[in-house]
């Protein structure tokens, strides 16, 4: 089925997703191939968690097997937050999307995702 449209909707109901992010490519958020939902996501904040040193971030929407980058390799210092997606830059991910999050290190970033189910 197709996503619903968004003027005529049955229920908006917010998520929010935490994750340690890693070397190893992992799904963030995932909207299943026959969810009959859209997903719109509010925010992506990525904070640095190691008081010592920078480490890189890549944010993909993988849609129907091809990865488009949101963010590739962005630098995010020690200690700091970096601020992938905000309110005034969502994005639509439609039935069988799903968002990535790879890191340069193992444990220096964290990945913290809003986002709404629509249906």
């Amino acid at each position: 089925m197709a996503a619903p449209n968004v003027v005529n909707v049955a229920s908006i109901i917010g998520k929010t997703v935490y994750a340690n992010v890693t070397t190893v490519a992992s799904n963030l958020v995932v909207n299943s191939a026959s969810s009959n939902k859209l997903f719109k996501v509010n925010s992506l904040i990525v904070p640095n968690v190691d008081g010592a040193n920078t480490s890189n971030i890549t944010v993909t929407i993988n849609r129907s097997g091809t990865d488009f980058k949101v963010a590739h390799n962005v630098a995010v210092p020690s200690a700091a937050t970096l601020v992938v997606v905000s309110k005034d830059t969502s994005v639509y991910m439609e039935e069988g999307d799903y968002m990535r999050v790879t890191a340069g290190a193992n444990n220096h970033l964290h990945a913290v995702c809003s986002y709404e189910e629509i249906s």
